[in-house]
């Protein structure tokens, strides 16, 4: 499967992630353009490769402009969503001191988020990093979730690094990601509200959440951000050391301060691994077809209504889990029941087993990883009499094997048609099986001009 290790010896931060995403081969301005379907401005961003530590790699900065009238102070101070003011040369989020920026809620940044043109996967994952920050938040200063103000999390810079990382994430094709064991600095942070202790309040609500492990070393300055431990809670699948990796590239995601005991830099690193070594490159090597890993959540239920199975799947569809079916099952004492499955992806076992747990009469969840192969997967248009319909195509190696009409679309078009709706289903088909086709007979009669010439 597709790896990608997060190799976090010096900690992790928003900004240290977009650049170690960037010197892996995220294409800058495949950031810039998904960023700009957020709708927001008032920044740009700036990447450039420089060296820390004798490591060379790239520094990733949002720099917000100052509105007119405004004082802005570009030092290193900044505000958590709580309202403290940091001024400890924060070199991890280098966030700002906003004075002009607008106070944002949690409901607003989920507002914000899903109005914009951000694909469904994007807008999921950057709402869910978001509400694992507003629950921390939430938990320490006592309001609730959808009402924490953000002041640094909710400013324009941590916006980018939050939404960024979930683009970037996508860019390389939703990879599974593994983490080094967590490790933050100790010492002190000076605040508003007086000296606080590293790691900080937020960080450690959101890593807790996870049941993360968390270990403090020597050096004397926060490591970890909450926009890191974010991340991390979100996406990170296990903690462990590299095993049985596959190395494809490397790339390093500088900081702003110089460490006392390691070099400021994230190292991020892409690769592959399988049950056995060199699995998935061979079949890489014969097949185009996308690879993924997702978990499959399980339980034995012989006492749960059929109106509350219902709930439970509508429910966890609702919340991007990507498939949930129960099968019916002979139990103990001869007791019909059903196995109650949820697919979903591997950092998000600990919700949906949470889920099963409270809406169930579940006493216990199995949970295995499997790896998934995929065809690779494109949106067009088939033009039909009954209108313009988006078709999903599946292909390997080029070939179109999977053609499936949006239905939405088919059912409209039916409508305003007074067709059938499979009528307009076997046009949008049609339009594609009749190209693959045309394109069979002209592979056919080139193989058989070759042979004729031989």
């Amino acid at each position: 499967m597709n790896i990608l290790y997060l190799d976090i010896f010096s900690g992790i931060s928003g900004d240290m992630f977009l650049g170690a995403a960037i010197d892996l081969g995220l294409d800058f301005d495949h950031l810039k353009s998904e960023l700009r379907k957020l709708n927001i401005d008032g920044y740009h961003l700036h990447a450039a490769r420089a060296t820390k530590a004798t490591i060379e790699g790239v520094k990733f900065d949002v720099h917000v402009e100052q509105a007119p009238g405004h004082e802005h102070s570009h030092g290193h101070s900044h505000k958590h969503p709580s309202g403290h003011d940091h001024s400890h040369n924060h070199h991890q989020e280098c966030d700002h001191d906003h004075h002009h920026a607008e106070s944002r809620d949690f409901s607003d940044i989920k507002k914000m988020i899903g109005a914009s043109a951000l694909s469904d996967w994007v807008k999921r994952k950057s709402v869910a990093v978001f509400h694992r920050v507003a629950v921390a938040e939430g938990k320490v200063h006592g309001k609730a979730p959808e009402k924490v103000h953000f002041h640094e999390v909710g400013a324009v810079d941590s916006i980018v690094d939050i939404v960024g990382a979930c683009i970037a994430l996508e860019w390389f094709g939703k990879p599974c990601v593994i983490a080094a064991p967590v490790v933050d600095g100790h010492g002190w942070v000076n605040c508003a509200h007086g000296r606080l202790p590293i790691p900080t309040a937020a960080t450690l609500e959101i890593l807790g959440a996870r049941k993360i492990p968390l270990t403090q070393c020597e050096e004397p300055h926060e490591l970890v951000t909450p926009t890191g431990a974010a991340l991390l809670a979100e996406f990170a699948d296990r903690f462990e050391r590299m095993q049985n990796l596959a190395v494809v590239r490397v790339g390093y995601g500088l900081g702003t301060r110089d460490n006392k005991t390691c070099p400021n830099v994230l190292r991020a690193v892409l690769g592959t691994t399988g049950s056995e070594p060199g699995s998935t490159a061979r079949r890489a090597g014969s097949n185009d077809w996308e690879t993924d890993s997702i978990a499959v959540l399980e339980t034995n239920l012989d006492d749960c209504t059929s109106e509350v199975l219902g709930y439970v799947m509508e429910k966890a569809l609702s919340e991007g889990a990507l498939d949930v079916f129960h099968t019916p099952i002979q139990m103990k004492k001869n007791r019909p029941g059903v196995i109650l499955t949820i697919l979903c992806e591997a950092s998000a076992s600990d919700r949906f087993a949470d889920l099963m747990f409270r809406e169930t009469s579940a006493f216990g969840v199995r949970r295995r990883e499997v790896e998934r192969w995929k065809l690779r997967r494109q949106i067009k248009s088939a033009r039909t009499p009954y209108g313009v319909v988006p078709v999903k195509l599946g292909t390997l190696n080029k070939e179109i094997l999977q053609i499936s009409p949006e239905f939405e679309a088919c059912r409209k078009a039916a409508s305003e048609s007074g067709v059938p709706l499979r009528e307009v289903y076997r046009a949008a088909v049609h339009e594609f099986s009749k190209g693959g086709a045309s394109r069979k007979k002209s592979s056919v009669a080139r193989r058989s001009k070759r042979a004729e010439k031989k």
